[in-house]
């Protein structure tokens, strides 16, 4: 058996904004965004196409048609949209893709700011 670990050499982010937490929450939930990503004290909602899979498969560009990101100091498995209404956020702390792509988006919060 032969196993090849062939990790993405580029992501492209075609959207990124700084939000409010309850912006990011309402919209997540209407958009059936059916999980958030907490790494490092910020959550982070991704929107992906189905097709950026394949164009990953095959040109090795993931591209992430939105990221939205808040300040979001400690990790919790769910956040109550309202009464019985409730989002996943997983942890994924450690793991690369995020790893960078939040070191990324911190880079360029400072390069806006700094304009």
């Amino acid at each position: 058996m032969e196993i090849e670990v062939k990790p993405t050499k580029k992501v492209v982010i075609l959207g990124l904004d700084k939000r409010p937490l309850e912006d990011i929450i309402w919209c997540a939930s209407t958009y059936n965004i059916n999980r958030l990503f907490w790494i490092d004290g910020y959550l982070l909602c991704t929107e992906v196409y189905e097709k950026a899979f394949e164009h990953e498969i095959t040109k090795n560009v993931f591209t992430i048609r939105q990221v939205c990101y808040a300040e979001f100091p400690r990790y919790r498995k769910f956040y109550e949209v309202e009464k019985g209404v409730h989002l996943p956020i997983v942890n994924v702390t450690g793991v690369k893709l995020f790893t960078n792509l939040l070191k990324s988006i911190l880079e360029e919060d400072e390069k806006s700011r700094n304009r």
